[in-house]
């Protein structure tokens, strides 16, 4: 099946004699599903990783997202890529889905996060403001087989370690104890109800426990203040002074930089403010209602992130009673997956709408104020911005990446059972060894494959070839 468009029955296996089946499989149908896929996709193949079978070449998929984005960003965007491989990782899911689609899958489907690397993992408020542990990123969310969701994230661990200066060793440990997660997740979720998968959350709580009992309290302390300071409210008093007696949002060129259509129509702070104004629709109707509470401030363009940078993002300034109650809405351009050209294309007309549903389907909680929209035939998405939302950098989780791995795994594998089978999964993976052994070998290769891609990457940077 390499290099085929996947439909949704090759992405959902079932017996070949249906007539065994009187109504919805049964949980011993679904263990046969997932023995069955073993034959087609056997657990060994997990392992395989041959640079000589590429689709296509490294440099190229890079370059060529540079075609779609704004034209004065991909300086940056290449730059940002070349700081190291854990940069050029961040930005390359293009390669590794291309990569990924070289190969048999088991075509055990779930909803991808797509993009599932180890610090896009992160703590922001449920809607009843609790710390929640959850994926965050979702802009190549798409359904697919799920090793792919769990080689991405394995590869991540694997590259990020060897970024900060871990031995080999610790970085397989790593590796083990993100797979033990999830496969130990996954068994648990093959016996649990329907309505306990849905409802499961991870708590800030639960990720503490990565720490030593003496540390808990202080890093819990820690996590809570960041987590006051990461809101609207936050925002405004870091990003926002008065000019003229009106709040304005401050620039800081290149990440934030004011708009004033001199260059296209896309940037003018009219065409955010439509954007604001197209998104409402998509929301239910007690949010538009509050919403509507709010007026309109002001409006920055913004760069965010590796990957994104040269997509249209916007940060938008509203208030509510005043300067005092403000809301911050971040508008960010939603693109194709990566995914699509392998897995087919999404079922939804805007890949804003792809985006939300994909990230409603994963996350056990989600802001209230996500919505999408289309704009001058530009799709977007809407959510808040930070909305008490931590996220660790490399750095800070390197002292304890074998544990946060397993935090990290045990949220994957929630993810998973929530929108595919956790029967079928856990009975292909089985008792582990044989998964474990694969993944871990093709993690490895991987990242090998990852610190050459970068190599490329520098030397077409520093040749002047990447403009």
């Amino acid at each position: 099946m390499a290099g085929e468009a996947m439909t949704d029955s090759f992405l959902t296996p079932v017996p070949e004699d249906r007539s065994v089946l009187s109504g919805p499989p049964t949980s011993a149908d679904r263990v046969a599903i997932g023995r069955a896929v073993r034959e087609r996709a056997p657990l060994e193949g997990l392992a395989e990783w041959d640079p000589a079978t590429r689709r296509a070449d490294a440099l190229s998929i890079v370059l060529g997202q540079n075609e779609s984005r704004i034209a004065r960003l991909i300086p940056l965007r290449m730059a940002r890529m070349a700081i190291s491989p854990w940069t050029y990782y961040r930005g390359a899911a293009a390669v590794m889905a291309s990569d990924l689609a070289g190969f048999t899958n088991t075509g055990l489907a779930v909803q991808l996060c797509g993009d599932a690397h180890v610090l896009n993992f992160g703590l922001w408020a449920t809607p009843e403001r609790q710390l929640s542990f959850d994926l965050r990123d979702f802009d190549e969310t798409l359904r697919g087989p799920f090793e792919w969701d769990v080689k991405r994230y394995l590869a991540s661990l694997v590259v990020l370690a060897r970024d900060n200066g871990l031995s080999e060793g610790t970085a397989r440990r790593a590796l083990q104890s993100g797979l033990r997660a999830y496969r130990t997740g996954m068994s648990h979720y093959a016996s649990s109800g329907i309505l306990e998968i849905w409802y499961d959350l991870v708590t800030a709580g639960d990720l503490l426990q990565v720490f030593e009992p003496e540390e808990r309290e202080r890093v819990s302390a820690r996590l809570e203040k960041r987590a006051r300071r990461r809101t609207s409210a936050g925002a405004a008093r870091k990003l926002t002074r008065v000019v003229d007696g009106r709040t304005r949002i401050v620039d800081d060129p290149p990440i934030r930089v004011r708009l004033d259509g001199k260059v296209s129509d896309e940037d003018s702070a009219a065409f955010a403010s439509e954007i604001v104004q197209a998104y409402r629709d998509s929301l239910p109707y007690e949010r538009r209602y509050l919403l509507d509470r709010f007026t309109f401030v002001d409006v920055v363009r913004q760069v965010v992130g590796v990957g994104s940078v040269g997509m249209q993002v916007y940060l938008v300034l509203l208030e509510g009673r005043g300067p005092d109650d403000p809301l911050f809405l971040q508008i960010k351009q939603a693109g194709p997956s990566v995914y699509e050209q392998y897995l087919g294309p999404s079922p939804y007309p805007n890949h804003g709408q792809r985006v939300i549903t994909g990230k409603r389907l994963i996350q056990a909680a989600s802001d209230i104020f996500v919505g999408w929209t289309r704009v001058r035939e530009l799709d977007f998405y809407v959510r808040q911005f930070r909305d008490m939302k931590v996220i660790a950098d490399g750095q800070t989780i390197t002292p304890y990446l074998v544990h946060f791995a397993g935090q990290c795994g045990a949220v994957l594998a929630r993810a998973h059972a929530r929108s595919g089978d956790p029967v079928a999964i856990s009975s292909y993976i089985g008792k582990g060894r044989r998964f474990d052994r694969a993944m871990i070998a093709f993690a490895t290769r991987y990242a090998d494959q990852t610190a050459r891609d970068h190599e490329q990457l520098v030397g077409a940077v520093g040749s002047g070839s990447t403009s």
